[in-house]
């Protein structure tokens, strides 16, 4: 599992400086959390297409699979018979 730390601006420093972490997000892939007197309020992040995400979630989740050229459900095969 890939772990993401996150940067966190406040609200102010954020809107001095909204284009150069807009970019950074960007470039990075990483979120921006914003916060106001110190509370989390917002968040920016890259933004995932739905294939995109569902490969993100997917990706490392095969730990081992020793004979992938057989059949996935051999079973079944044989259920469906003629």
């Amino acid at each position: 599992m890939t772990m993401v730390m996150e940067t966190v601006v406040s609200k102010s420093r954020f809107k001095a400086k909204a284009l150069e972490y807009f970019r950074w997000v960007q470039e990075t892939g990483r979120p921006v959390v914003i916060t106001d007197r110190g509370r989390p309020v917002l968040q920016v992040q890259p933004y995932r297409g739905a294939a995109e995400e569902a490969w993100r979630l997917l990706r490392n989740s095969v730990l081992r699979y020793d004979r992938p050229t057989d059949p996935v459900a051999l079973e079944d095969w044989e259920a469906v018979g003629p």
